[in-house]
């Protein structure tokens, strides 16, 4: 394992429940309500992607002007919230000092947008990542391999000697796209199982050494097997 690629929101901080309601204001200030159906669909999604999704659902056209300043009121809804500052979910930050101490290189995987995520990096700390990677950088942003690919290449090391941790389907379709294998902590959406990756419930217990093993696991092609080195 020569690197870990890390999801951001719903794997490092519980930022959904933050999207859940700057989505359930955007559909209120257009006389709509938003559904499990379409909420689940846009988890994990680029602005782009999720915003045409919206906008399906509200009636609203897929004018590309209408959808970019949706996406901007959404930010810019999304970025106050953040302001508050982030929690952490179980286990994250943990890991994320284990690594950084043993050197371990690390880099941000995400489809929110660069100025978003920099908000989000004031209150995670950026000094743990060698490498971001946004959304809105790649030519194609998650589910595609672009992202993922985007990093490795920054940090020098083949997608295969790098582990992602991702929270959703399309974050672990766009690691698995990119030859990385990935360990899996469901948030907001289950996601299923398949080859080159391994569930748990929470990162808390998980080290260094556990990550390795995990890793080391998948690599061989094995499925969603639980190492004996990992909690």
């Amino acid at each position: 394992m020569r690197a870990v690629l890390w999801d951001m929101d719903g794997t490092l901080v519980d930022s959904e429940k933050l999207w859940d309601t700057a989505m359930q204001a955007f559909y209120a200030r257009h006389g709509g309500r938003l559904s499990a159906a379409v909420r689940e669909a846009t988890v994990g999604s680029s602005a782009q992607r999720a915003m045409r999704i919206v906008h399906t659902d509200l009636g609203l056209g897929l004018d590309a002007a209408a959808l970019d300043a949706s996406a901007h009121w959404l930010h810019d809804r999304v970025g106050a919230l953040f302001a508050d500052g982030l929690p952490w979910r179980p286990g994250a930050r943990e890991l994320l000092d284990a690594l950084a101490a043993a050197e371990v290189p690390m880099a941000l995987v995400t489809n929110t947008a660069r100025a978003l995520t920099e908000r989000a990096l004031d209150s995670i700390g950026r000094d743990y990542f060698a490498v971001t990677v946004c959304g809105d950088e790649v030519p194609r942003a998650k589910p595609a391999p672009d992202p993922y690919l985007a990093a490795a290449t920054a940090l020098g090391a083949a997608p295969a000697d790098c582990l992602a941790v991702e929270d959703s389907v399309t974050g672990t379709d766009s690691a698995r796209a990119a030859g990385c294998p990935v360990l899996v902590i469901p948030n907001a959406v289950a996601v299923p199982d398949g080859p080159g990756r391994r569930h748990a419930t929470s990162l808390t217990g998980f080290d260094v050494a556990a990550l390795t093993a995990v890793h080391r696991v998948l690599r061989t092609g094995e499925t969603d097997v639980t190492s004996p080195d990992a909690p």
